[in-house]
């Protein structure tokens, strides 16, 4: 592992120090590492959805009908249980 060093106002490290010991999290390590990978999840959901919406956007001649829904979120699973085979599970697709 590499070691990082980040310097914070006192207010800051009271709030961390808080954070750590309220919501069970065994040190600030752990607690970092959750916040960067819930950055991760919202950063590659944000990729998603705009290649999502440039191709929709694309496509004018999609029928947007029940059937293509369906597909749409059978798809969706198909990539989710790929997804799941190699890393830790993303926000389940409602």
């Amino acid at each position: 592992m590499t070691t990082v060093t980040i310097s914070m106002p006192e207010s800051l490290k009271q709030f961390l120090e808080h954070e750590v010991q309220t919501k069970g999290y065994g040190n600030v390590s752990e607690y970092m590492r959750e916040l960067l990978r819930q950055a991760q999840t919202r950063d590659a959901e944000g990729r998603l959805e705009a290649l999502l919406l440039e191709g929709l956007a694309g496509s004018e001649d999609i029928p947007l009908s029940s059937a293509f829904w369906q597909d749409l979120k059978a798809d969706a699973g198909k990539i989710l249980a790929r997804h799941r085979k190699t890393r830790k599970a993303p926000p389940k697709i409602r």
